[in-house]
């Protein structure tokens, strides 16, 4: 059981999708499109409609080259409006997507049931607190600033076992904590084609999974395709992310997800 605002998710029995939202003018896929509050909020209805049960807010880009360098106080413009206006309008679990503690600060108190954290709790030392405080649900996800690794799969899981011992420390309770090993963040293409292939291994925690590949640049970099053209690969990292028992995967194309995932679970429950 995962426990994210007023909901319980059974990631046992079910996978559910988390639809991206990016306030950012600047995301390598949408950037720009959704600055405006109308254009924000509309979209967050399509992708309620069209089946999500999350929704992901982000206001910086994190794309590889990017820098991270968006002051704090113009990250906490970006979202806290937004939040507030999905939380208003709209009944599903907001998750921010930020490893700033400030800007997590600002985002909870907005509305924000999830602090969905790049860099797993290493890059503020005051993010773990914040969310141990406020109650609310993590997401850790592996990340370095070089792709370099002795053992691919068993550095993310030290690394994991880190971003969960900083968790346990600050007091995040069990079932608010979920892990994303990071697809794009610090890998090659190579190294994220072995990690979706190799998600099962990262069960050994007794966490949630959740998969984030959706229009990445392993899916353009494998099939020499633009950002525009990525969603049957992303569909298939989708389809493989469940097979391999991820419980949440995070999108851009929601409904298209919806299906594929649907049809997936079909199959793989056939008999039972």
């Amino acid at each position: 059981m995962l426990k994210i605002g007023n909901r319980e998710f059974q990631v046992s029995k079910a996978v559910y999708i988390m639809g991206i939202l990016n306030v950012t003018p600047d995301s390598f896929s949408d950037g720009g499109k959704y600055t405006e509050m109308d254009k924000a909020l509309f979209h967050v209805e399509e992708m309620i409609k069209e089946g999500a049960h999350i929704i992901d807010v982000g206001g910086e880009t994190t794309k590889p080259g990017c820098g991270y360098n968006l002051p704090v106080e113009e990250e906490i413009e970006r979202v806290v409006p937004v939040i507030e206006k999905i939380k208003s309008r709209f009944d599903i679990p907001i998750s921010l997507d930020t490893y700033h503690s400030k800007t997590a600060e600002a985002g909870i108190a907005a509305g924000a049931d999830m602090i969905n954290d790049i860099w797993g709790l290493k890059f503020d030392p005051d993010m773990a607190g914040v969310i141990a405080k406020a109650g609310v649900a993590c997401c850790l996800v592996h990340n370095r600033k070089e792709a370099e690794y002795n053992d691919l799969l068993n550095d993310i899981a030290e690394n994991f076992a880190e971003s969960i011992h900083l968790a346990e420390q600050a007091g995040i309770a069990n079932d608010k904590i979920i892990l994303d090993p990071g697809i794009g963040f610090g890998k090659t293409r190579e190294q994220n084609l072995k990690i979706i292939k190799g998600l099962g291994e990262f069960h050994m925690f007794g966490y949630p999974l959740l998969m984030g590949a959706s229009r990445k640049s392993v899916i353009g970099d494998t099939l020499a395709l633009p950002v525009e053209e990525r969603l049957e690969g992303t569909l298939a990292t989708s389809v493989i992310a469940v097979m391999k028992g991820c419980s949440i995967i995070r999108v851009h194309d929601v409904k298209e997800n919806v299906r594929a995932i649907k049809m997936t679970e079909a199959i793989l429950y056939a008999g039972r």
